[in-house]
């Protein structure tokens, strides 16, 4: 029987030290933690965190450009078009165009509406139970460093 036990180099060169500590980096990863968190409580919804964020913004402003949307929620126009598409697929979502045919105008459907009702209940168990997880990210520790 052999056993093999890694040991991790040492290296002693300091050049990187500071990168340790990387405010985007560590955002970056918090930031997962948390999407995770709220994954986990919309499974059995039928909706994906993004989808419930897309479908509320929607339910929330109204029909608005794509463009405006993805303003609103933060988020590059091309993925914001390719992540509407299932939503479109599934008539959660509907387009329409103004006058010049350039413009795309997206709309919540009923159908839309009901599914991101039907996922209220899990967003609002991940909404209340999200503290701790934050708490063990140390988000205040991570701030205090970009300041």
């Amino acid at each position: 029987m052999c056993i093999y036990t890694y040991v991790s180099p040492k290296n002693n060169d300091d050049e990187f030290r500071d990168c340790a500590g990387c405010v985007c980096a560590n955002l970056r990863r918090a930031t997962r933690e948390v999407a995770r968190h709220y994954q986990q409580h919309f499974r059995g919804t039928g909706l994906v965190g993004t989808q419930f964020s897309m479908l509320v913004a929607l339910a929330r402003s109204g029909p608005m450009p794509v463009g405006r949307l993805a303003q609103k929620l933060g988020v590059e126009r091309t993925t914001l078009t390719r992540n509407l598409r299932p939503l479109a697929k599934n008539r959660w979502i509907e387009f329409s165009g103004v006058d010049d045919g350039r413009t795309r105008i997206v709309a919540i459907t009923g159908k839309g509406r009901d599914m991101a009702r039907g996922a209220l209940p899990a967003w609002r168990k991940a909404q209340a139970s999200v503290g701790p997880k934050l708490k063990a990210l140390r988000l205040a520790e991570l701030l205090a460093r970009a300041a």
